[in-house]
């Protein structure tokens, strides 16, 4: 019989210690943490988590990045990973599996218009499938030769390597990692509140997209073989573009024989109230990559979906030296992972039986219709979003608006969790442009839950500028 040792068992100092000397976090500057205690999460429930402390807390990001879809403690994922690893936990995705062949065809289901499904573990990686198989087109398929080039939206955010940082449009993030790859393009955002063009939705005539051809064409489009863009702009500001926007580009990308990527790793899996944000919009993008909502974090998962002509391009025959390197000679080693792709498969199964997007709709609308009467304070310039999904921008002046300083937001932010609440911000992205909250609760938040999220955001405000 097997020996069995209690994980979740654990000293609350020892842990506390642990956390200082052992672990290195995720975007934090660790001097602070030599004279203070860093949070350390243990438990979590629906909407509601559980420091070590002892202190709970209302969380309003879905477990810090916008992931956790369907909420905290649910037993039939857990139940239904388990019962997947004690029969089969894992084998490389150079063959098959039972849920990543029914994950697959359920993916397909929600993207009719798509046909071939990747398996990888993340959402920079899944977009580094999409540049890989961009670059490999431009090599193997006579029609794409040279077409190499990717652009990418300033504001947007792709991920972490270096290769999805070099299609990311946030200076302070990508500060200090060059050099970054060459051929990655950028051109201009399309936020509204801060025109790059100084117009006013209206009286304008796009020109944030119909501008993106003036960059084709200086580039040359003969050497642009993808385009990737977030529906809806996340880490950058939660910046919705206009309807018009995406029919402008998608006529682009088409005229130029262009490949759109469109980088649902944020919104899709219901965040904005449809499943995928882009379906908000008039356009039918090649290759679309996903990863957080997928397993609502249950399990490291992401995918990269394509168009048939697009799987086309890679079939070759093996047997022609000339041709038998020109498959896509890629592998993701946890793509292969059972339980992920289990947790998958329940949690999808959840948002349909429990009509989560009917709920996304219907209490996002009164999220944002809350935070709307934030605006009565001088510090609020800006609020919008959609669905579960949404920001408010701080300004010093309503009318010049300048922002508010780092400083200023960051005794905001700690206000709000002073009140037992956790949003979110955006954090080292831009030069004097970090002055977003944003929130992207689990698609299971109530009224009443909102009403405690902007409650709380309201005291923060007062306090931090009486």
């Amino acid at each position: 019989m097997e020996n069995k040792t209690d994980w979740l068992d654990y000293d609350v100092e020892e842990m506390v210690a642990g956390d200082k000397n052992a672990l290195w976090h995720h975007l934090k500057p660790h001097k602070c943490f030599e004279t203070q205690e860093q949070m350390i999460i243990v438990e979590g429930k629906g909407l509601m988590i559980k420091d070590i402390r002892g202190r709970e807390y209302l969380d309003a990001t879905s477990g810090g990045v916008w992931s956790v879809m369907v909420g905290f403690g649910r037993d039939s994922i857990a139940e239904a990973v388990c019962d997947q690893l004690k029969k089969m936990p894992y084998f490389a995705g150079v063959f098959g599996n039972i849920p990543s062949i029914k994950f697959a065809k359920k993916l397909l289901e929600k993207l009719p218009n798509h046909d071939k499904v990747y398996f990888s573990n993340s959402g920079s990686e899944a977009n580094e499938k999409a540049f890989k198989i961009v670059r490999q087109a431009s090599h193997i398929d006579p029609a794409r030769k040279g077409k190499y080039k990717i652009m990418y939206r300033d504001r947007d955010y792709h991920g972490t390597t270096i290769g999805a940082m070099s299609a990311t449009g946030q200076a302070q993030r990508k500060e200090g990692f060059g050099p970054f790859v060459e051929g990655f393009v950028e051109f201009d955002h399309c936020a509204c509140y801060r025109c790059p063009y100084d117009k006013t939705y209206g009286n304008c005539d796009i020109e944030c997209a119909r501008k993106v051809e003036d960059v084709i064409l200086k580039e040359g489009a003969d050497t642009i073989g993808g385009m990737i863009v977030e529906p809806i702009t996340a880490g950058g500001g939660i910046l919705l573009p206009v309807k018009e926007y995406y029919p402008i580009l998608q006529a682009l990308c088409r005229k130029y024989d262009i490949w759109m990527i469109m980088d649902e790793v944020v919104c899709g899996f219901g965040r904005t109230g449809k499943f995928w944000g882009h379906e908000h919009y008039e356009v039918d993008p090649e290759i679309i990559t996903m990863a957080k909502g997928l397993a609502s974090s249950y399990g490291a998962l992401s995918a990269t979906v394509v168009k048939q002509k697009v799987y086309d391009a890679f079939l070759n025959d093996p047997t022609d030296p000339e041709t038998r390197l020109n498959y896509f000679r890629d592998i993701s080693t946890y793509g292969g992972c059972t339980a992920a792709l289990t947790a998958a498969l329940e949690s999808t199964r959840i948002i349909e039986d429990e009509n989560l997007l009917d709920n996304s709709v219907q209490v996002g609308a009164y999220l944002n219709e809350k935070l709307a009467t934030l605006k009565k304070y001088d510090v609020v310039g800006d609020v919008r979003g959609l669905g579960l999904f949404a920001g408010i921008e701080f300004v010093t002046d309503k009318a010049t608006k300048e922002p508010i300083s780092e400083g200023q937001m960051a005794q905001l932010m700690g206000n709000v969790m002073a009140e037992n609440v956790i949003v979110g911000r955006t954090n080292s992205s831009f030069h004097g442009l970090n002055n977003i909250m944003n929130f992207a609760p689990c698609l299971t938040i109530t009224k009443e839950q909102v009403d405690i999220v902007v409650a709380a955001v309201a005291t923060a405000i007062e306090k931090t500028f009486k």
